[in-house]
């Protein structure tokens, strides 16, 4: 089992990470599902974002990024599992995370996609700032996200 969580400082090249990902498969994989997460270009309230920024705490973030990856690979039956994820400033449509899951059947690897993305949304150590023209603001998680999130504790 290939499980990989990485936390990274500057831009990286999802296709490139898609690429690395499929040639460090065993062969016995019959799906592979993948997600990228883009930083956004407007806010909720429709303004024009200039910039996101996300805190975080070196030691706590990789350690939750590790865990959340971890588990994933626990629940599912997958053979991989990698995750990418910024940290610091980014502009709007530089990719925040990248998240892949390989396994024999297509179900298993779309459900192991969806838990990673579902679980770094709300427990993934970051603190989040969006700064556009009408001001900063500080992004946690929504109600949707906990649901989201929840859902999987069935």
């Amino acid at each position: 089992m290939a499980v990989r969580s990485r936390l990274v400082d500057a831009p990286f090249d999802a296709d490139r990470a898609l690429g690395q990902f499929l040639a460090g498969l065993g062969g016995g994989e019959g799906a592979v599902v993948s997600f990228v997460g883009l930083a956004r270009l407007l806010s909720k309230k429709g303004s024009r974002i200039e910039r996101l920024t996300l805190d975080h705490h070196p030691r706590l973030t990789k350690r939750s990024l590790a865990r959340i990856a971890s588990a994933a690979a626990e629940r599912f039956d997958v053979s991989a599992i990698d995750v990418i994820h910024r940290c610091g400033e980014m502009k709007p449509g530089e990719v925040i995370v990248f998240v892949a899951a390989a396994g024999p059947h297509r179900r298993a690897a779309f459900e192991a996609a969806d838990y990673l993305m579902d679980r770094l949304k709300t427990e993934a150590v970051f603190w989040k700032r969006e700064d556009a023209a009408d001001g900063s603001r500080w992004i946690d998680p929504t109600d949707a996200d906990y649901a989201d999130r929840n859902r999987w504790e069935r």
